[in-house]
């Protein structure tokens, strides 16, 4: 994506320092020699990602001096993350480092315990926060005095022990670090708290280019060489950036061409900047529940609560459930989970993150080959769950065990050679049913609560059908809006995050929801919608087109953007076969349609 500026011509006249700098963001929107976006051929960065794509689950774990205090500051309690309790409660740098980063002391800390607990959940690589937007370095830095080991009575090397630690259990190792956004560096943008005049908005530099030169200083004295400090010191095998809305895009790529050049088999990560996707894979959002389609190399990063940092006040925490069924469905879209963990300030991770791990890992210790070294799949999503890939195997994740020990793989038209359970291994009788689906007769009891894993083997490459299969019996067939095609301008998927898996905007009349879809027989079937809308004035209209037939909806508003409504809509006739469903907007009032989760359709006996 190119960088938003205005011409170099309308900018008003500055210094000859001023210019310059303006000239430099200007030939920012130009591609940089050297480094390819993730939409070009790159040997280079096929060569450094491999073991990234095999491994497809890590640890993300934010640990810091805001560790300590759980995102609770007299008077104020943090937002959503712990680990930005400075920015929430608005304290000075003064007070963080005398009240936080001095009395700091993770005795407990315990590399060992850490890694083998990531380890025995299943987990291939672990990146750790190294400096936090905090700017407060969790390694003895030479370039800030700003550091754990100079600041704090703990001198012991943090970063060292995990290192040696994820060596002796066989994962990577590698760090997070907040390029852009620095609350502690009078140079830096964000902390607007202290600083005159504030500038931690996106795209700032396009109002106050005279600040440019004052956080390319940033970049220059402080994150460039504590970013060549870390490599030197640790050799990791991962960066993980952020915030790079917070700085101008050619400065980030000065970070980026940095790193490059001090390790260039490093994997990089796409927060690097916003400019143009120029990591080796793209980040999702934080605190993904759902993922659309994306044709690169891609990693989520889910968290055990709400926060990264953490925070004993939020209790949120999922079940092992909702991990297994989240690396799943990445996996079977092409992606990786780096599932984060906040530890406590004495260096204990949280026994309730604990517990969370532990369960992942009893499911991956039998089920891991359906995981490791795994890619997308080429069928469609299927009631039951989904699936993973690898040569010609696929991995069968069956999420809900059909009850009549029938499972119908939807899409299939390559007859396997043989199906079993990966769990104890049990052969599986395989039926054709027509040329594009396949069941296998299953146990009537499911191997795993969780998910059960069933392993196809095929003679050679796996032909399948993307439209997805509706079933015509009892089961009810949920068609996701991030598993459909948007088309038109003014539609765009939400970020995924809990109840912001939905199309986000829909401003234009013109844009239109589809999906492709398969009925083995001619059925009928009632449809439903399930939304929420930005606020009481979306009171639009809508239709559901299929087979030449239409369904009107109106939109009702709801009481907020996490509560969710399902409509009734009416039923469609399907004729057996291909169709595509279209969900088309026909009346948009308050400026947006609404925010249309999925499609259920159940059948009609």
């Amino acid at each position: 994506m190119k960088s938003p500026l205005r011409p170099l011509f309308a900018l008003p006249v500055f210094s000859l320092s001023l210019f310059t700098a303006a000239l430099t963001l200007a030939a920012a929107a130009l591609p940089p020699p050297g480094l390819r976006t993730l939409d070009q051929p790159d040997p280079e960065r096929d060569t450094r990602v491999a073991w990234h794509r095999d491994a497809r689950f890590g640890c993300f774990v934010h640990f810091g001096v805001y560790s300590a205090i759980g995102g609770v500051w007299p008077g104020v309690e943090s937002g959503t993350y712990s680990e930005h309790l400075m920015r929430w409660a608005k304290i000075s740098r003064a007070d963080y480092l005398e009240k936080v980063a001095k009395p700091f002391n993770p005795a407990k800390f315990d590399a060992d315990a850490w890694v083998k607990l990531m380890h025995d959940a299943g987990m291939r690589y672990l990146v750790i926060t190294s400096k936090h937007h905090d700017g407060f370095a969790m390694y003895p830095s030479k370039v800030s005095h700003y550091n754990l080991h100079d600041v704090t009575a703990f001198k012991r090397d943090i970063m060292a022990e995990l290192s040696a630690a994820c060596k002796k259990y066989g994962l990577k190792f590698g760090f997070y670090y907040s390029h852009a956004w620095d609350w502690e560096d009078p140079d830096a943008m964000g902390n607007s708290w202290e600083d005159a005049p504030p500038a931690g908005q996106v795209s700032w530099w396009e109002k106050r280019p005279d600040l440019i030169p004052r956080v390319a200083k940033y970049i220059d004295e402080k994150a460039i060489p504590q970013i060549r400090e870390l490599i030197a010191m640790y050799h990791p095998d991962i960066f993980w950036f952020d915030t790079a809305s917070k700085a101008p895009p050619e400065l980030c790529r000065r970070v980026l061409e940095a790193a490059r050049a001090a390790g260039p088999e490093i994997v990089i990560n796409s927060r690097i900047t916003t400019s143009a996707a120029l990591g080796d894979y793209r980040s999702t959002s934080d605190r993904p529940a759902y993922f659309p389609e994306v044709f690169t190399e891609w990693e989520a990063i889910p968290t055990t609560n709400e926060s990264y940092g953490y925070k004993p006040s939020d209790t949120s925490h999922k079940p092992p459930s909702h991990f297994i069924w989240l690396l799943a469905n990445a996996v079977s879209k092409g992606g990786n989970i780096l599932m984060n963990v906040g530890p406590r300030g004495d260096g204990v991770i949280d026994p309730k993150d604990q517990e969370i791990l532990r369960g992942i890992g009893e499911w991956m210790r039998p089920n891991g080959e359906s995981i490791y070294g795994c890619d997308r799949t080429p069928l469609p999503q299927q009631p039951w769950g989904t699936s993973t890939r690898k040569g010609n195997r696929l991995y069968l994740h069956v999420f809900h065990w059909p009850s009549d020990g029938r499972l119908v793989v939807g899409g299939l038209r390559s007859m396997p050679l043989r199906a079993r359970l990966l769990s104890g291994g049990a052969e599986l009788e395989i039926l054709r049913l027509d040329n594009a689906d396949v069941q296998l007769a299953v146990p009537a009891a499911a191997p795993n609560a969780i998910d059960s894993v069933i392993v196809v083997d095929f003679p050679a490459q796996i032909a399948a059908d993307k439209a997805i299969r509706l079933a015509t019996d009892n089961a009810v067939t949920t068609l996701h809006v991030m598993d459909g095609r948007l088309d038109g301008k003014g539609i765009r998927y939400g970020d995924g995050k809990k109840t912001r898996d939905v199309i986000e905007e829909w401003s234009d009349n013109a844009s239109s929801v589809t999906w492709v879809v398969r009925v083995p027989v001619a059925a009928k079937f009632k449809v439903a919608a399930e939304y929420n809308t930005h606020g009481s004035d979306n009171t639009g209209a809508f239709v559901i087109e299929a087979a030449q037939q239409t369904l009107a909806g109106a939109v009702s508003p709801t009481a907020n953007v996490s509560t969710f409504r399902t409509d009734a809509l009416g039923e469609l006739t399907l004729p057996a076969g291909e169709h595509t469903i279209v969900v088309r907007a026909k009346k948009i009032a308050g400026g947006n349609l609404m925010r249309l989760r999925r499609l259920e359709l159940t059948p009609v006996e």
